[in-house]
């Protein structure tokens, strides 16, 4: 046979394989025939340079490091969805639709929490993934979206497709990249949708392919463009394709099936093996949907029903103070870790003295806490009904923890203020936010490099940053760092 044909061929048939076993779970041949196949595609691939595709299965987790994201210019808006969080205004939202369409049905899908991504197919072959961003223009990810196993390279579907869906960690998958985290002495990531947005958001290739990142498919961006006119329709058909869709949605006439759906699917929640946060409504026909359009920032066709915070019980064992770069002293309540909506909770933010006492928080109490928006800790009140007399009022310190001066609070001001700007935590946290994104940017000298450069007495000033050239002996000395990296830095 001819190689080039052979090469063709080896590239559809382990395509077909990885779809069975990453989104059928329905593998039709062993481990050992995939890897077969696999070493014979490499050798004809190694044979035939000209040959090669970077969607080919043998490149999807090499790692690469990516001088950046080029931005992109979605063809229709990638919209966040409008939120309720009751029964009422969904009977509101449903009103509305039909006052324009009084016939309309809808389709009723799980809402994931990750990051939402736009795919694009040219006759067939995976081409291009893209961000939301702003809505408007998102960033190019192409490289890091190949490394997740369950996204086709190819389909069989002729001209431009753009499908859109939700990149997210698998319950298990975050588990495990906190327990490698804990293992590094790492800093933990707070909850499954930030690993996987962190992830792919990553130059490092590399570091997406180790994730285990998944990813559904929900949205079938050009379908009317391919005969396909309703929502429920779209998902069949890009399950068909070979996307991973969550097949189970329900296609609903009344609001009494509306909630049963998200009754249903509140009740299974915590059993998933990813997080989600809500259920989704669409209209089910697209082209009702294009005739109902968009409100100033969200479609007038979907809505969000968002479920109420998670709340739970757990000790508060002690609160610490730690001092921010402009010299705030926060107060951080140390829990006892419990799990909230998917993730392993262990302190929070009490930020001033007010709220420690005005939600009357004492050492050794028994709180509630939760996650506001289902992503940032937070103790709402403490359970007083529990209180045995052990419970010890919190005295605010009157000097910092770190450097030991005075703490200030001024007139009318919540904060506490360090009074020393020569602070080690006040001059650490200028130098992390001196580098950080928002403010220059240094690529290669994020907040666990200045840690450790501040660490070993090497960073101490912001003028320190422009004389690491001077330093290059004694910061290769240190762990994790090479010659590459460190050239990297100073360019």
């Amino acid at each position: 046979m001819d190689e080039a044909l052979r090469i063709q061929q080896l590239r559809k048939q382990l395509e077909t394989y990885a779809r069975e076993y990453y989104i059928q779970d329905a593998p039709t041949v062993t481990d050992q025939e995939y890897d077969r196949l696999m070493h014979e595609l490499e050798d004809l691939e190694a044979g035939h340079p000209e040959l090669a595709d970077p969607n080919s299965p043998t490149q999807r987790v090499i790692g690469a490091i990516l001088p950046g994201f080029e931005k992109y210019t979605h063809a229709r808006r990638m919209l966040s969805l409008g939120d309720i969080f009751s029964r009422e205004e969904l009977e509101e939202f449903v009103a509305r639709v039909r006052k324009e369409f009084p016939g309309a049905s809808f389709v009723a899908e799980c809402k994931y929490d990750g990051l939402a991504m736009a795919l694009h197919y040219e006759d067939g072959r995976f081409v291009r993934a893209v961000t939301r961003g702003d809505g408007l223009t998102g960033e190019v990810v192409t490289a890091n979206v190949r490394t997740i196993r369950s996204v086709p390279m190819y389909i069989d579907a002729p001209g431009h497709v753009e499908v859109r869906g939700e990149v997210y960690m698998p319950k298990v998958s975050f588990e495990r990249l906190n327990e490698v985290q804990t293992t590094l002495h790492l800093p933990l990531f707070a909850n499954p949708r930030n690993a996987a947005a962190g992830s792919i958001r990553n130059l490092d290739t590399s570091v997406a392919a180790s994730r285990n990142l998944e990813i559904f498919l929900y949205w079938y961006q050009n379908a009317l463009e391919h005969g396909i006119n309703t929502q429920a329709r779209a998902l069949e058909a890009m399950h068909a394709m070979g996307f991973p869709v969550n097949m189970d949605f329900a296609v609903c006439d009344t609001v009494d099936e509306l909630w049963a759906f998200i009754e249903k699917t509140r009740e299974k929640r915590s059993s998933l093996p990813y997080e989600i946060d809500g259920v989704v409504i669409k209209v089910n026909s697209l082209e009702q949907e294009e005739a109902l359009g968009l409100n100033a920032k969200t479609p007038r066709y979907a809505i969000a029903y968002k479920y109420p915070a998670q709340e739970v019980q757990t000790r508060l064992d002690d609160i610490f103070l730690t001092i921010g770069r402009t010299g705030v002293a926060t107060p951080n309540a140390v829990l006892t870790p419990v799990r909230v909506a998917g993730t392993l909770v262990s302190a929070a933010s009490l930020h001033n003295e007010d709220l420690i006492r005005d939600r009357d928080l004492r050492i050794g109490d028994t709180v509630i806490i939760r996650k506001a928006g289902d992503i940032i800790p937070e103790v709402i009140a403490s359970v007083k009904e529990q209180r045995d007399g052990t419970q010890v009022p919190y005295v605010f310190p009157d000097t910092c923890p770190v450097c030991g001066s005075e703490l200030i609070r001024l007139p009318e001001e919540a904060d506490h203020f360090c009074t020393n700007p020569d602070c080690p935590a006040q001059v650490l946290g200028s130098l992390i936010h001196f580098v950080s994104r928002e403010a220059m940017n240094i690529d290669g000298l994020g907040e666990k490099k200045v840690c450790q450069l501040h660490e070993a007495h090497l960073l101490d000033t912001i003028q320190d940053i422009y004389h690491l050239a001077e330093k290059r002996e004694e910061i290769l000395a240190l762990h994790g760092w090479s010659d590459k990296g460190f050239d990297k830095l100073l360019a």
